[in-house]
């Protein structure tokens, strides 16, 4: 495979996984640009390491036409002259980098992976161009039978992966209390229309995976993300459920146009600055208990939390079935 008469290298590394075996896997592919491993958090050695499996990203553009307070695009994309406003990269280019990972990990004993392509950016923001994303993207996945795309998003664009239907794309909704939502996510639909949607997906046969994140303990928020929950499974029931409670890296807040939400913040992580542990605790227990007791669901993990707050929660991170994991 060439790019600009260059061949693309895949590159590969060896990771230690959370279980504590050893694995050889893809670490970029040519310059990274498009793929690359999201490897920042170290092996969980203390208490205070942020649990989170080194999963791909598919970098396929950037940005957000939302804006989220806590946004931490706001912080990474903070030296771009656009900012957070959403680019798309070349599809030819797309296109090669994931032709030359397909060529080189579908017909040996590499692992099946998913390639994230909401970390950087919302996976629906590009549907109405003449060439929508995922008609795109899906129609490169669909060549092979071993690695899978996820979208995540809170985009109400769900009209093309309606129609596609394909088994290569895992839809994952970014959800919170609507209280919540209407305070500090400004411009994205309502979280009604985002699990209406996820509804649909999950009605035409898509895995949909949510994301219950940031939580926020707002007044009376055990009210808030109770009603939450029983309006999500009143609905549908999702494949897995991801709990992550507000958290901001510096740079993000420094960037951030509305601090409001940076009063909530009052420890020093790995990741940033966290919620009060006491309390991130309170809120992970009544959520994952009410699920347990009230819908018999279990399949729930933690995004970027500690290995302490894992430990706490009697919760086992060493095979993790988080939203970006397999």
């Amino acid at each position: 495979m060439k790019e600009q008469g260059r061949k693309i290298a895949v590159k590969y590394q060896e990771y230690l996984n959370l279980n504590g075996e050893r694995c050889k896997l893809v670490s970029q592919v040519g310059d990274g640009s498009i793929i690359r491993r999201f490897d920042k958090t170290p092996s969980p050695n203390s208490p205070d390491d942020v649990i989170c499996p080194h999963f791909l990203e598919l970098k396929w553009g950037y940005g957000c036409p939302y804006q989220c307070a806590w946004c931490y695009l706001q912080g990474t994309l903070r030296f771009l002259p656009t900012k957070t406003k959403p680019m798309i990269k070349d599809y030819s280019k797309i296109q090669l980098h994931l032709e030359s990972f397909f060529d080189c990990t579908t017909s040996n004993g590499y692992i099946p992976e998913i390639l994230n392509a909401g970390e950087i950016a919302d996976s629906l923001m590009a549907e109405n161009r003449e060439k929508p994303f995922s008609k795109f993207i899906i129609s490169i996945f669909d060549t092979q039978r071993k690695h899978k795309v996820l979208f995540l998003s809170k985009s109400g664009n769900i009209n093309n992966i309606l129609r596609l239907g394909s088994d290569r794309l895992i839809p994952s909704f970014t959800l919170n209390a609507p209280a919540v939502s209407d305070r500090w996510e400004k411009g994205a639909p309502s979280i009604e229309k985002r699990i209406g949607d996820a509804r649909e997906l999950s009605d035409s046969g898509y895995p949909v995976r949510i994301r219950i994140d940031p939580i926020i303990p707002i007044e009376n928020w055990e009210s808030e993300y109770l009603n939450l929950i029983q309006s999500i499974f009143t609905e549908f029931r999702p494949e897995r459920v991801t709990l992550g409670s507000l958290r901001g890296l510096q740079s993000t807040i420094n960037n951030a146009h509305d601090k409001t939400w940076v009063n909530y913040l009052s420890e020093r992580s790995g990741w940033g600055k966290k919620i009060e542990a006491s309390i991130r605790y309170s809120t992970y227990k009544l959520i994952i208990d009410h699920l347990r007791d009230n819908y018999n669901y279990k399949s729930v993990s933690l995004c970027k939390e500690t290995k302490q707050m894992w430990q706490t929660l009697s919760m086992n991170y060493y095979d993790i079935k988080c939203n970006c994991a397999w």
